[in-house]
């Protein structure tokens, strides 16, 4: 029973209505802010895996997790590609030619990274088969100068399926009458939308078509690679560079959207860390709450001495008091912040369409809606540091009530 005495006590105290209402009022804003402060951080750090999520399945599906290519070209690219993809950690090679131009329909110009590819092998290494929006993927076909547009850069210059774009290559060619820019007519034979600023700047054309318009000696320039693992791209195409040709060299995603990777990572940390931070404070609101409940209750303290509690026993009480403020505010918080994590998206998308806006442009973020991705090892690690500080902050108040002397505490209460 005296083992059981200080929790019954410390719950008593924290159910019990207090004379003094501001310490009420206070103890409930510790409660508010750690509820607030661990669902905000909860919800953030699920964006943020969100955001990190987007960028390998959406943007890392669309471009070369590694890349191989010759500057003159590839002469027996399925050769080297059957070599390639017996290498171990490859799961897919596709062939592809990039060129970049001007594409211009009705007095629109819109610059453009244009996607040489083969429809067939495209397939083993791309999400694009996944997220056509018109047309199918299957209509480029070498001879037919068909080609496929992202959503937004389709927008931008009005087109739709079975018109006709013009794309102009950033080269001039000598003719009779002069010097002509080179332009060929493509027909708009699908239209892609992956949500990312892929749609706006992005185009994929047969390779053969695009090997014609770069004038290349062979149809391939290079291989794409995609890998199993993400983060051992750089070390499987550095590999390859030595085991292939001299000629052959290579690139992987970390040079042309790492940064936007490590920016993201950056940003969790910081994010998290600061909030965390906010958590910290509204956890040691829980002191000034202590401090003044023990003051307030030492007349209670003196009289519990008097019956033969110990200094640790009174130490537990407030101990308690302290947690169950700190225990039923972070878990309300836990609750909070995994409904507003897996229930973000669908409200962000509802307001957008109510106001008829949209938070997030794709032609200025990589993506045009807010992911979101619960973890539950940030659940686990949110919760538990939050009950930690909030235990931290009793030790204080508790200890200084473990010190009152019963006789100066009872002198002023007679």
């Amino acid at each position: 029973m005296l083992k059981t005495l200080p929790i019954i006590i410390g719950l008593r105290y924290t159910g019990a209505k207090r004379r003094n209402h501001f310490i009420s009022f206070i103890s409930a804003i510790s409660m508010a802010g750690l509820t607030l402060g661990v669902a905000v951080l909860i919800l953030v750090l699920s964006v943020m895996n969100g955001f990190d999520r987007e960028l390998r399945q959406r943007i890392l599906g669309m471009v070369p997790h590694a890349a191989l290519y010759s500057k003159d070209g590839l002469e027996n690219w399925q050769e080297l590609a059957n070599q390639v993809k017996a290498k171990p950690g490859i799961v897919g090679v596709a062939p592809f030619v990039n060129i970049q131009g001007m594409m211009s329909h009705k007095g629109r110009v819109q610059g453009v990274m244009v996607n040489g590819i083969e429809p067939e092998w495209e397939k083993k290494v791309s999400i694009l088969p996944d997220f056509m929006k018109l047309g199918e993927f299957d209509s480029l076909s070498a001879g037919e100068y068909h080609i496929i547009l992202g959503d937004l850069l389709a927008r931008k210059l009005g087109v739709t399926l079975g018109e006709k774009v013009t794309l102009i290559m950033p080269e001039a060619s000598l003719t009779p009458a002069g010097v002509m820019p080179r332009l060929k007519r493509f027909t708009v034979s699908g239209v892609f939308s992956v949500g990312a600023e892929l749609d706006a700047n992005f185009a994929y054309i047969h390779m053969v078509d695009a090997a014609k318009m770069a004038r290349m000696k062979y149809p391939a320039q290079g291989l794409r690679l995609k890998t199993e693992d993400l983060f051992q791209a750089p070390r499987i195409a550095w590999n390859l560079t030595f085991d292939l040709d001299a000629s052959i060299t290579s690139s992987d995603w970390t040079r042309t959207h790492g940064n936007l990777f490590q920016a993201i990572q950056m940003e969790k940390t910081m994010i998290g860390l600061l909030l965390l931070i906010i958590v910290a404070v509204a956890a040691f609101n829980i002191v000034s709450t202590l401090v003044m409940v023990v003051t307030d209750k030492q007349g209670d303290i003196a009289i519990l001495r008097t019956l033969g509690m110990s200094p640790g026993s009174i130490m537990q009480v407030f101990m308690v008091q302290g947690s169950v403020i700190g225990v039923v505010g972070i878990l309300l918080g836990t609750s909070l912040g995994i409904v507003l994590a897996l229930t973000v998206t669908d409200i962000i998308a509802g307001i957008e369409r109510l106001l008829d806006v949209q938070f997030l442009n794709a032609n200025v973020y990589f993506i045009s809606y807010l992911p979101s991705e619960l973890k539950w090892q940030d659940v686990m690690v949110v919760t538990g540091s939050g009950l930690l500080m909030s235990f931290l902050a009793t030790l204080y108040p508790a200890y200084r009530a473990s010190k009152v002397k019963p006789a100066e505490a009872l002198r002023y209460d007679i």
